[in-house]
């Protein structure tokens, strides 16, 4: 894989080739030549004369067998495993449902194993020309950079053919005992031998990612404004709890180039299931009913109600119809919901907590909201098995809900609060029915 071209800008020509080769080749010169003494004449001609483009990209023709672009590297198993790496764009035949190489192939950057001393090879094939690099063009046998390599046109060609073996494997697939290995089973007492390999590419998409949600200037600009409390025009992300593997520890360009680039880390997040923390669930005791100020004061359900009472004032003059119907159904139905939610919360409670004296519920509510008082209360098994507490309980969530809609522009009235029962009878019959499941 390589980086992605620009197309709209214009093609590479020989002498636009010949600039960027020679400029390259000078700023990998120059800090060798300041690092001479006046003295070393001859070590001075003796670099002058390597990096020549004649000469230089002869060799490097002949070193780039010495490495491999990759998106999966085997030495972050172990750096001294001998065996196959893969540039591979995944396997889209898995499908979108699941997350892969395949899923952001387009985006990956390439990396690079093998000699580290020959990495110098890579940077110069990653050098862009008219938007495209020159492993792009040599890959293609672009005519013009044929030109600018030299005047023999056999000669060039044998070189790019070199550069573009830049992404193939190097010799057959093999394993190595350091590698990671595992044997699957298959028919006729068989096995197939599996190689993990590390998914380099995958990993450094999602390390800049993450350097930039921590590190970047925005980042740092937005945590500065919370901590001073001011606003700001974007948010921030933050990763609890990660963990940095570090590779190659002190030469981490000997691992592969993108890791060298990563300083060696990747970031390990917590794959672990939540650890959830509820609020502690309280008994609701000294209230006649849970409808008002407890139920009611849900966040959850005071923004359902809002949403509700908008939309019955936005639609107060547009008659009725399916849609509006339906909507104010599927909303009624979310608060409903909620009730159901916050009983089963309570069920969480130890079992006749609504025999406390400080309970001043109606036995309506106690009836719903505490069911396994009645496997240690026979009076109150008898109470709940009547049955009549259900349609109580609907009642009281209808009237609680009417009172909570009535505004200067929808009043609910006696005749609107027939009106609304109406409309809330199926939410109603859900409820009972759902209610008369714990009997």
């Amino acid at each position: 894989m390589t980086e992605p071209s620009n197309s709209l800008a214009p093609p590479a020509s020989v002498a636009s080739i010949k600039a960027v080769i020679n400029a390259f080749l000078q700023e990998r010169l120059q800090p060798k030549l300041e690092k001479l003494k006046p003295e070393e004449d001859e070590q001075r001609q003796t670099l002058l004369q390597d990096y020549l483009p004649a000469n230089w990209i002869p060799d490097a023709a002949r070193r780039v067998g010495q490495i491999q672009q990759v998106t999966h590297a085997l030495k972050f198993t172990h750096p001294d495993a001998r065996g196959s790496s893969l540039s591979v764009a995944g396997n889209p035949a898995v499908g979108e449902e699941i997350v892969g190489t395949h899923t952001v192939a387009q985006h990956l950057a390439p990396d690079v194993v093998g000699n580290a001393a020959a990495l110098d090879v890579y940077k110069f094939l990653r050098l862009s020309v008219g938007g495209k690099t020159i492993l792009d063009l040599a890959a293609t046998a672009d005519p013009a950079l044929a030109v600018a390599f030299s005047d023999d046109a056999d000669l060039a060609k044998t070189w790019m053919t070199a550069f573009a073996s830049l992404t193939e494997a190097k010799g057959q697939p093999a394993s190595n005992k350091l590698a990671k290995q595992v044997y699957w089973p298959v028919e006729g007492r068989n096995y197939h031998l599996l190689g993990p390999l590390f998914p380099t590419s995958l990993v450094h998409g999602l390390w800049k990612r993450i350097r930039e949600d921590r590190f970047s200037n925005k980042a740092k600009a937005a945590r500065d404004a919370r901590r001073n409390g001011f606003a700001h025009p974007h948010g921030y992300c933050e990763y609890p709890n990660v963990v940095i593997q570090n590779f190659g520890g002190t030469k981490p360009q000997n691992i592969s180039q993108l890791n060298s680039e990563r300083y060696g880390e990747n970031y390990l997040l917590p794959s672990l299931p939540p650890s959830w923390k509820s609020a502690e669930v309280r008994a609701p005791l000294a209230v006649n009913s849970v409808f008002d100020r407890i139920f009611g004061s849900r966040p959850r359900v005071r923004e359902l109600v809002r949403i509700l009472k908008e939309f019955l004032v936005s639609v107060e003059h547009a008659g009725t119809n399916i849609r509006i119907r339906d909507k104010r159904a599927e909303l009624a139905g979310l608060i409903r919901d909620e009730a159901l939610q916050y009983a089963a919360e309570l069920r969480q409670l130890a079992p006749g907590w609504s025999a406390s004296p400080e309970c001043l519920l109606n036995s309506a509510e106690q009836c719903w909201l505490d069911p396994e008082r009645a496997e240690q209360d026979s009076d109150f098994a008898s109470l709940r098995q009547r049955g009549d507490w259900q349609d109580e309980i609907c009642r009281r969530f209808g009237n609680w809900l009417n009172a909570r809609l009535t505004t200067p522009n929808t009043p609910m009235g006696q005749v609107e609060a027939v009106h609304w029962r109406d409309v809330l009878d199926e939410e109603m019959r859900m409820m009972r029915d759902e209610v008369a499941d714990d009997e």
